[in-house]
């Protein structure tokens, strides 16, 4: 499929930079069952929109402060580097996306702090470069925790810097396994109050990791889909959690992905009859229309770029002239788009 089939004009002053307060407050426009259309809700009508027997399926990973800061020395010459970590790669070892990336040599050293520095060991496209720390495993955790800076995404990040308030704001509440480097931003929405009421009305819910790296915010720089490769990002499910999942859509139950990032493990770990094996490994999966959707019913997400992969996902849920359609009533009704905006509760095509 060409790339330009997914590209759709949107104002600049959508953009949300900050999030709804409180989180459940903000809007969703449900995409319900085709003979049902669009309705205009908000987060805190979702369980109206649940069954008793449904289970929510939520990623539980937490992001980490990935922005370094440090500087390359080469003779008298210093220069000025900025590395955003993207996937681990051992207990000493990153891959990250290194600006500029022209004044780094394999080999050369990078110093973040006086305690922190990395030797680039090698380089690819795109600036994507492996680093290996002066320290290891958990002391190289806390030397990133005390020394980087919370990475926003880039169409935020170029409107405003990270700030106290993000280190709250950019983190879901269930968030516990360090390791992402971006939010998954559907789960940003929900407060201890949604959480009961959706457990009122008898619904379940489970938790997954997916780190999410950098490589989400990455444009897709192809004209053909077929030609995109997307970066691999680190993942579990737990053979509890795939035995709570099978277990309900064998009592007629219905999987409730929120957040694309939980729904693009779902999809890797799914069998050909839906079922999910546990999984425990790195998924580069790359979910287009015409890619049969064997696990999620439903899907909660927020609202994605134009020409994106996360924008071909949601059109492989339903159709991409509904989807289109769908974003073009958003940005009619003026609803708040990407990490910090509104809502979207979409039926997946053949689900009631």
């Amino acid at each position: 499929m060409r790339v330009d089939e997914f590209d759709f004009e949107l104002p600049e002053e959508l953009i949300a930079l900050r999030p709804a307060r409180p989180r459940d407050s903000a809007r969703m426009l449900v995409i319900g069952p085709a003979h049902e259309g669009l309705e205009d809700r908000g987060v805190r009508d979702l369980p109206d929109y649940l069954r008793e027997g449904d289970l929510l399926v939520f990623n539980d990973t937490r992001v980490i402060p990935a922005r370094l800061f440090g500087k390359r020395l080469r003779g008298d010459a210093e220069a000025k580097i900025e590395a955003l970590l993207h996937k681990r790669e051992g207990a000493d070892a990153w891959y990250a996306f290194v600006r500029p990336a022209k004044r780094l040599k394999v080999g050369e050293r990078v110093e973040f702090t006086h305690d922190l520095w990395a030797i680039v060991e090698a380089r690819g496209e795109g600036g994507d470069t492996l680093l290996r720390f002066s320290v290891s495993g958990p002391a190289l955790d806390v030397a990133i925790a005390q020394s980087g800076e919370m990475p926003l995404p880039p169409y935020i990040a170029r409107k405003r810097p990270a700030d106290d308030a993000d280190l709250a704001d950019y983190q879901t509440l269930y968030a516990r396994e360090p390791g992402a480097v971006a939010a998954p931003t559907a789960g940003l929405h929900f407060t201890p109050q949604l959480l009961a009421a959706i457990e009122k009305k008898g619904v379940g819910a489970v938790h997954l990791t997916l780190h999410v790296g950098a490589g989400t915010f990455l444009p897709v720089a192809v004209d053909d889909t077929q030609a995109h490769k997307m970066h691999a990002e680190w993942g579990e499910i737990a053979p509890e959690e795939a035995q709570a999942i099978n277990e309900t859509k064998a009592r007629g139950g219905r999987i409730v992905s929120v957040g694309t990032t939980s729904m693009r493990l779902l999809e890797t770990a799914a069998q050909e009859d839906g079922t999910i094996r546990p999984f425990r490994g790195d998924t580069d999966i790359f979910i287009t229309p015409g890619k049969r959707i064997r696990a999620v019913d439903m899907l909660m997400t927020n609202f994605h770029l134009p020409r994106s992969t996360l924008f071909m996902l949601v059109s492989a849920l339903r159709d991409t002239d509904e989807m289109k359609r769908a974003y073009a009533h958003a940005i009619a009704a003026r609803y708040r788009f990407y990490s910090y905006g509104d809502s979207s509760l979409i039926y997946r095509r053949d689900a009631a």
